[in-house]
């Protein structure tokens, strides 16, 4: 009997072996989250919650995979590619953050 894949907690799809995945720290390393707690996700959502959110919201306000769902645009990022097929990976198009001058 073979174990179930591994599911993704931002976007619900299974990791199946073989696919592009990471290791997200729910608290960032330069935040203090060094040797802390990570979450198996897709490579293509690590991507995105990095592209969005600065180490600083992550630290502060994102820490937990439901609060990362909760994000306005994480969630809209989510749903779109949990109907992708769980191999499914695209090329980020660059950072959205806002970028403080």
């Amino acid at each position: 009997m073979t174990n179930p894949d591994p599911i993704c907690p931002l976007c619900l799809r299974p990791i199946p072996q073989g696919v592009r995945q990471s290791h997200h720290h729910l608290i960032p390393k330069l935040k203090g989250g060094k040797g802390g707690e990570t979450i198996l996700v897709h490579h293509i959502c690590h991507q995105e919650v990095h592209a969005t959110l600065t180490e600083s919201e992550l630290a502060r306000d994102y820490n937990t995979p439901g609060a990362l769902r909760t994000h306005p645009r994480l969630a809209t990022f989510f749903r779109w590619v949990s109907k992708r097929p769980p191999d499914f990976h695209s090329r980020s198009t660059g950072g959205r953050r806002k970028r403080k001058r």
